[in-house]
């Protein structure tokens, strides 16, 4: 769950012994009775003792040891391709330019960029005063922070409007809950604010002494409550000024661009409520800007004569409307770009002059640029077939150059500054491939798979010349398909490790995210989840029909809830799969969604449904792929997790594991690999994921006989 991202054949028994997997014996898991019973439905959950470690931390043993002897086992059988991994892993890193530094952007007087040395995992945040010939100021060198840290991520970096302190979090666990710091920039100092549980940003009113940040219940991770600080007092009497009694929201603060404004912005799947201050009045009183309306998002930008509100109301696909500064309830708001049927708009990067709508149509994004004077529309035009666009660093307000980042699955990441008054565009940066990438050696298509209710489904897809389209040919589908969020095609130089050995990858973009606009959203979650599954298999039988691989060459891989999206597919179309890689998979909905003490639960009801809603707990359990594991043969599945996941919590993976393995006819390989040291994003290093995808790259290659 949780917010991340990924029959004709089977394969025989023969078969796998062909590939040398070892004969080594797999760890079968304790059964103990646990009844669930709800809605007059009795099921016995016989892994449910899996959550032990999560009920009582280290004083539970029994299920590290189990998780430990799953990564004794996948290790085992991975052996021989340890030389091939680490190969596989050189050769991604060779191709990422290890002294790197990002575009710098300019703010308050400052440029800020990061910049990365040779053989370091981290990085270093620094600015310059006025020109980027000024001498380099390194405010926080991540490297040297990072160091005796398994894990450590640092995040949120706010500098104080004066440019004099900087305050930022830090999480050294991998449960997405930061401590937060200060530094003061003048004397080089840095001392622990006492502030624990955070979001890991805070946000700094122009008094260059009181900060806003959202404080997390430590069990749940929800976050319940904003705090406000002053500098220098003891973090225990910190007010808060807002506190959300709905544990289906979302809350967090923020700073309108024109630095007016603190904004507090609680958001549900379905519904938002924003509170708004004066950011030269840090002690007054949070005002409601519009009381939360059922099934109504709005989301406030501030200008200097006016509020926009990008919002659903009575808009399907969002439109938006205006409000004087002084009267914001909904009935003073009034069209400003009027709803369209066939364009979804996504938000709004403002400007003194120009406003830059970012928009989706046809299922890809698109930037439309706004002169406020004039009131002239300009679309920024792309050539390739499938694409990424979106704006990328704009925070100053003042200026008429506007930044955006533009990839495709064959175009390398690229950052964009086009001066909004002549039309002038600047490339600043592009992704260096080291070794050499050479485009035109590869292909890109979007091709449209036919759902069975008539659904044309978009794919993007990307190989190397040369791949044949005849069935004999390895591909990998990936899909996530939740909480509206689009996946849509992007460069990867890892990739390239994949596609240079003869694999296509394609993204099949599957309703409950939203490249179609938010029909596509509505139509994949609740009651109409399913629709993400069979898209899923949907376009994979297409892949297969048009030749672009056969069943003994096709791959899926998801993440998260697209890591549920993997659990689907393999009960509802096991033969269609070599191959499924579930990465961090929320595959025991039912279950967790019923715990209430689970991390974040609360916040998903609008996504998946309520259980204690008897429709919604049998909808769920029809499709739960722990509930509905049967006798019979499933493709050859790695599964990958993490014991400090805060999203989806080890057990989940383990649990379905453990039944598999219980209840598959097939002789088909069945891995578990998980983090003992990480969680939901894996590896905090800029190298260490590497070994991930040289692991998931590896067994895909074992399967399809390629060594080297």
């Amino acid at each position: 769950m949780k917010k991340f991202y990924l029959g004709l054949l089977i394969m025989s028994a023969s078969t796998i012994q062909s590939q040398k997997f070892p004969a080594l014996k797999a760890p079968i898991a304790e059964k103990q009775e646990h009844i669930r019973e709800i809605h007059g439905d009795k099921v016995n959950d016989p892994y449910y003792w899996m959550i032990d470690y999560f009920k009582k931390g280290k004083d539970s043993t029994k299920v590290v040891d189990y998780l430990k002897a799953e990564n004794t086992y996948w290790e085992g059988m991975m052996k021989d391709t340890e030389p091939f991994r680490e190969n596989l892993f050189q050769e991604m890193k060779a191709r990422i330019k290890e002294k790197d530094e990002s575009v710098p952007v300019f703010e308050n007087g400052y440029y800020y960029y990061t910049r990365t040395e040779a053989g370091k995992q981290y990085f270093k945040y620094c600015r310059k005063k006025g020109s980027l010939t000024a001498p380099e100021e390194i405010l926080l060198d991540i490297d040297k922070l990072a160091e005796g840290h398994p894990y450590y991520s640092a995040s949120g970096f706010s500098i104080s409007p004066d440019n004099n302190k900087l305050v930022y979090g830090v999480d050294d666990v991998s449960r997405r809950q930061y401590k937060l710091f200060m530094k003061d920039l003048s004397t080089d100092k840095t001392i622990d604010l006492g502030i624990k549980n955070t979001g890991g940003r805070a946000t700094w009113a122009n008094d260059n002494k009181t900060i806003f940040y959202t404080e997390n219940n430590p069990t749940t991770l929800l976050s319940e409550k904003i705090k406000r600080h002053t500098l220098g007092t003891d973090p225990g009497k910190d007010v808060v000024v807002y506190e959300e009694k709905d544990k289906s929201n979302y809350i967090g603060v923020g700073k309108t661009k024109n630095k007016k404004f603190i904004l507090i912005v609680s958001n549900a799947t379905t519904s938002s409520e924003t509170r708004y201050l004066d950011a030269d009045k840090p002690d007054g009183i949070f005002k409601v800007f519009q009381p939360r309306m059922k099934d109504v998002l709005y989301d406030v930008t501030a200008l200097e004569d006016k509020f926009l509100i990008t919002t659903n109301k009575d808009a399907l696909n969002f439109k938006v409307m205006e409000t004087p500064l002084d009267k914001t309830g909904v009935e003073n708001w009034k069209d400003f770009v009027p709803h369209r049927k066939d364009v979804l708009m996504e938000g709004i990067s403002e400007f003194k002059n120009y406003l830059i709508f970012s928009e989706r149509q046809n299922g890809l994004s698109q930037l439309v640029i706004y002169d406020r004077k004039t009131g002239k529309k300009e679309f920024l035009k792309f050539d390739e077939p499938t694409y990424t666009v979106y704006p990328a660093g704009n925070p100053e307000y003042n200026t008429d150059n506007f930044r955006f980042g533009y990839t495709s699955m064959i175009t390398p990441s690229s950052q964009f500054e086009q001066d909004l008054k002549s039309g002038k565009r600047t490339l600043l940066k592009q992704q260096e491939v080291l070794g050499g990438y050479a485009k035109d050696e590869y292909t890109t298509e979007r091709l449209f798979a036919t759902a069975k209710d008539g659904t044309k489904i978009p794919i993007s897809i990307v190989y190397k010349k040369g791949y044949k389209k005849d069935g004999s040919s390895p591909l990998l589908l990936y899909a996530y398909g939740s909480y509206g969020n689009s996946m849509d095609a992007s460069f990867s130089s890892t990739r390239l490790s994949l596609l240079n050995r003869g694999f296509a990858f394609a993204i099949a973009h599957i309703r409950g995210g939203q490249e179609m606009g938010r029909q596509w959203y509505e139509d994949g979650k609740m009651m109409k989840k399913k629709n993400t599954f069979t898209d899923f298999i949907d376009s994979g039988e297409y892949l297969v029909k048009e030749k672009y691989t056969s069943p003994k060459h096709l791959y899926a891989q998801g993440g998260s809830a697209g890591g549920l999206l993997m659990g689907a597919v393999v009960n509802m179309s096991p033969s269609l799969w070599n191959g499924v890689i579930s990465q961090v998979p929320f595959v025991d909905v039912v279950n967790t969604m019923m715990d209430e003490s689970i991390p974040l639960t609360t916040n998903e009801y609008d996504e998946w449904g309520n259980p204690n809603n008897k429709e919604a707990y049998f909808y769920m359990k029809s499709y739960s792929p722990y509930e509905n594991i049967e006798k019979k043969k499933y493709p050859n599945i790695l599964v990958t997790t993490g014991l400090h996941d805060s999203q989806v919590q080890y057990f989940e993976p383990a649990k379905w594991v453990s039944k598999l393995r219980d209840m598959k006819t097939d002789k088909n390989i069945l891995l578990l690999k998980t983090d003992m040291a990480y969680g939901h994003g894996g590896a905090s290093g800029r190298f260490d994921y590497l070994k991930d995808a040289a692991l998931v790259y590896a067994f895909m290659f074992k399967l399809e006989g390629i060594n080297k």
